[in-house]
């Protein structure tokens, strides 16, 4: 090791125990590197995408149910999962695949015959279609005649019942509006919006293919695909009814995106629940041969400390009621820190900050754990939530207005990065990681690992805003630390709108 010779990029090498040996990154190599992020629109995160195609499945609300806090998950996961891999190069195809389709559109049709009030229907569709469902369905439990009509219903709308097309077509229309406004509120675009009707056609084929294969056998009327040698119980893809199963439409649907788009990968976010079902239809299609690399990114529940919260019987918290509730939260924080704001800016910032710690109470948890949320946890200031990063960032900005309103006339670019002092060290490694979180991140399906990251990287520009100075520093020292602060603020920009959540300038 004395011996060695060592490039100029290495400062020095040291043994660190048997088999292991520690290289020290010269400061001018560092120096040099994160000047090289400075001009990079990745931030150094490789491109690896480029040429390759994902399909993201993600969010998936029912029809004529109002969207609640049980698919705020899946909506952030896959957002981030999403923005992630756009950020790598990938193409993306973000598709939300709707529940537009079943039993329940029986009870539906029936139901809203009889119960719908067109004035609350105007006001509040959604809303409306689903107190609709509810007292359908009670009514169904109470009445066997009631039963038996809806299924009659349905029947007439799976053959192709002009009349219930249209209505079916509308509850769809309307559901698709709703959830529009609070995808719109949460910044989350999709490119397509294809529901499990979509697939009917082809559902068919699929059943064909399945026998002919010789995975498909009759079992009490039902046809099943015997996965017991794989360790899973058996799964139906046709009902003794005739029906088909969620495993039979989901294959239908891997087999219109292979054909389609020929993805590299296809990524579905659903709940914990689901991991059964993704294991079996899985497991058909490496049987069928649909070679398409299936990811299921699986997720725990999030709750309120209070209760957990049910479906069918109407007891669930809305997610528009969430959303508005972190905003009515976030603008009293503003409305005190910041009084002399002009109202329309305290309610543009309380946005920013309360949507941004929804996301954050989420996107920072390990995916599979169980959520409690609590709002002091969202939106406290001094821990790991997103309002204490956007503080960072509008921080650091106002660092960068200071030094632009005393040396206006300056040019950063004309004075190099230095780094002597240990802070402007640790900072420089942390803003080098930023590629590596991004490819842990996306790689794993793990959104908290950038969260992670961006964390630490707050807490490293903490301390050095805190132990260094800046604008009374000397000229050139002052320059370089300034242009570390830009670099801190432009990866934090970055990596909380890779999480979805904006950066205001001023908080």
């Amino acid at each position: 090791v004395d011996a060695a010779v060592l490039p100029d990029f290495v400062e020095k090498i040291d043994i660190a125990g048997p088999g292991f040996i520690n290289f020290t990154l010269s400061n001018a190599a560092l120096a040099e590197h994160i000047q090289a992020l400075e001009n990079d629109p990745h931030l150094g995160a490789e491109q690896v995408g480029q040429g390759k195609t994902v399909v993201i499945d993600y969010s998936s609300p029912n029809v004529a149910k109002p969207m609640h806090i049980g698919h705020i998950r899946s909506t952030v996961i896959g957002n981030a999962i999403d923005r992630l891999y756009r950020f790598l190069g990938y193409n993306v195809i973000a598709d939300n695949h709707l529940g537009d389709w079943g039993t329940q559109f029986g009870l539906m049709m029936v139901g809203f015959r009889s119960f719908v009030d067109e004035a609350a229907l105007a006001a509040a569709p959604v809303e409306e279609l689903e107190r609709v469902y509810i007292a359908s369905y009670n009514q169904s439990k109470e009445d066997p005649t009631w039963r038996d009509e809806a299924k009659k219903e349905l029947v007439k709308l799976q053959q192709g019942d002009k009349e219930n097309l249209a209505l079916w077509k509308q509850f769809i229309e309307l559901s698709i509006k709703e959830f529009d406004t609070i995808y719109d509120r949460l910044d989350v675009k999709f490119d397509l919006y294809r529901g499990e009707s979509f697939y009917n056609d082809q559902l068919p084929k699929m059943i064909e293919t399945l026998k002919g294969r010789g995975l498909a056998v009759e079992s009490d009327g039902a046809l099943i695909v015997d996965l017991e040698e794989d360790g899973m119980p058996v799964c139906i893809v046709r009902k003794s009814d005739g029906g088909y199963n969620y495993a039979t439409t989901d294959l239908a649907t891997v087999e219109s995106r292979i054909e389609e788009f020929n993805p590299d990968r296809i990524i579905y976010v659903t709940d914990e629940r689901q991991q059964l079902h993704f294991r079996q239809f899985f497991t058909i299609a490496k049987k069928l041969g649909m070679d398409a690399n299936l990811v299921h990114v699986w997720f725990g529940l999030m709750r309120l400390p209070e209760a957990t919260f049910s479906t069918r019987e109407g007891n669930v918290i809305k997610l528009a009621a969430l959303l508005d509730e972190a905003e009515a939260r976030a603008l009293e924080m503003v409305k005190s820190s910041s009084p002399e704001m002009p109202e329309d800016q305290q309610k543009e910032l309380a946005r920013a900050i309360g949507i941004g710690a929804i996301k954050y109470t989420d996107l920072s948890q390990n995916p599979q754990s169980l959520v409690t949320f609590t709002w002091e946890k969202a939106l406290n200031m001094e821990g790991n939530s997103a309002p204490y990063l956007q503080y960072a960032y509008a921080r650091i900005s106002s660092v960068y207005d200071k030094f632009h309103a005393k040396y206006s006339d300056t040019e950063l670019s004309q004075y190099p990065i230095i780094i002597e002092h240990e802070l402007e060290r640790r900072i420089a490694i942390k803003l080098s990681r930023f590629p590596a979180a991004i490819r842990a991140a996306a790689g794993n399906h793990r959104p908290n690992i950038l969260a992670d990251y961006l964390y630490e990287l707050a807490q490293v520009y903490s301390s050095f805003y805190q132990n260094v100075p800046f604008l009374k520093a000397d000229e050139g020292v002052r320059e370089s630390r300034i242009r570390l602060c830009r670099a801190t603020a432009a990866t934090l920009k970055q990596g909380l709108d890779l999480l979805g959540i904006e950066t205001p300038e001023r908080i």
